[in-house]
């Protein structure tokens, strides 16, 4: 990545760390549970459960410690699970996977996309990013030395303008970052948009980054296509997936990587280095996981289709306006008419004197000013959590001049 010599100057006089580490703050996303445990408020900002996981998977994963599987696993991922992940890839997208020459288990999608953008990424290189994007994207791309190229989502249903997408490849482009289910809209990418992107990677020669961790989160009977299906891309593209949010296990930290053969292996290098590997009874437990019938997935989608009506009904009866998902469990919401600041104030308003903890917009885009009108809500909570957090919205401080 190209700097300026002052800056780079200014960063090591400081002290405080490399200047890598100084182009990117923390996570606004963790902050605002810091600040909600401190509040007491509810957390709608941090896309975990506050339900059970299975309990098939858990007892899968007591009876793995039991047996004592409680040593280092293959360093790319115990076979069970890798397995599992290329059958069921497989299975339910007509894509082969080999398990042993593309499946490579990690410490959840965070550490696989950062060691896959490590490994097929040199400084220098640019990265074609979505935006509004799941906020470790940006981080990602500056640990990895790329130069992100962004794209926008347009609302209300988040499309994007082919002309701009292909404006932003060329000779230096190496890699594009695809998020579908998409984290923070709930855009599910359609199968024409993703063979318009495809076009673009098979012309520019332009490896596809995939983060689908919300595979099984759909609403409304959408479909999720995997860019991997689409023709001429299965060798050109990694795919991400973890167990957290299907299996609601987010503090379990595992996930994966599948990808062609002649990169997998310099992720299995990079992922080697950075974690040596993933928690080994818990890998067993993801096979476990992985095993559960097609009936777990169709009550998944109910359940969170259910979740986001509701939030959907309370947050427009209290005079936000929301963009309904398609799938993954967020809305994004329009708050510039409540007439209380930018997102980053009526965030904090929010989770300090209202008790309800929401992430502000300009988190996921990167510059702040594209997303100082909206704030994103995450409805992974019990139904009862969920009206719980809509009477606190209900003593919002609305200017007369708004109501």
């Amino acid at each position: 990545m190209q700097f300026k010599e002052s800056q780079y100057n200014l960063a090591m006089s400081m002290r405080n760390g490399s200047y890598k580490a100084s182009q990117f703050t923390e996570s606004v996303i963790r902050e605002m549970t810091r600040l909600a445990e401190g509040c007491g408020a509810i957390n709608l900002s941090q896309g975990f459960p506050d339900f059970a996981a299975p309990e098939v998977v858990k007892a899968a994963a007591r009876d793995a410690i039991s047996a004592d599987i409680n040593q280092y696993s293959v360093t790319w991922g115990a076979a069970p699970l890798r397995q599992a992940v290329a059958r069921e890839f497989s299975r339910l997208y007509g894509v082969e996977v080999d398990a042993d020459a593309q499946v490579t288990v990690c410490c959840g999608s965070t550490e696989a996309m950062i060691s896959t953008m490590l490994a097929v990424i040199d400084p220098g290189d640019e990265v074609v990013v979505f935006e509004p994007f799941y906020e470790n994207y940006g981080p990602d791309a500056i640990l990895s030395g790329a130069l992100p190229r962004y794209v926008t989502l347009h609302e209300p249903d988040w499309t994007f303008d082919p002309e701009a997408l292909a404006a932003a490849f060329s000779e230096q482009t190496r890699a594009i970052i695809i998020n579908s289910p998409n984290n923070p809209t709930g855009k599910v990418f359609t199968p024409d948009e993703l063979r318009v992107i495809a076009g673009l990677c098979q012309r520019w020669d332009v490896l596809a980054i995939t983060d689908e961790i919300y595979e099984h989160i759909l609403y409304d009977g959408c479909r999720h296509v995997p860019m991997a299906s689409i023709e001429g891309m299965a060798d050109r593209t990694v795919t991400i997936n973890s167990l957290s949010k299907t299996y609601s296990v987010t503090g379990w930290r595992v996930g994966w990587s599948i990808a062609p053969p002649r990169l997998a292996g310099a992720i299995r290098k990079v992922h080697d280095f950075v974690t040596v590997g993933a928690a080994a009874p818990l890998q067993e437990a993801g096979a476990t996981a992985l095993a559960l019938p097609d009936s777990y997935y169709a009550d998944l989608a109910a359940g969170y289709q259910r979740r986001r009506d509701i939030l959907l009904e309370l947050l427009k009866s209290r005079g936000f306006e929301c963009y309904t998902p398609d799938g993954a469990y967020y809305v994004m919401t329009e708050i510039d008419h409540f007439g209380l600041g930018d997102d980053v104030e009526f965030a904090r308003y929010l989770v300090s004197e209202v008790g309800v903890a929401v992430v502000p917009g300009s988190s996921f885009y990167h510059e702040s000013k594209l997303g100082r009108t909206k704030v994103r809500f995450a409805f992974c909570k019990c139904e009862e959590t969920l009206q719980s957090a809509g009477k606190r919205l209900a003593s919002m401080r609305v200017p007369a001049t708004n109501r």
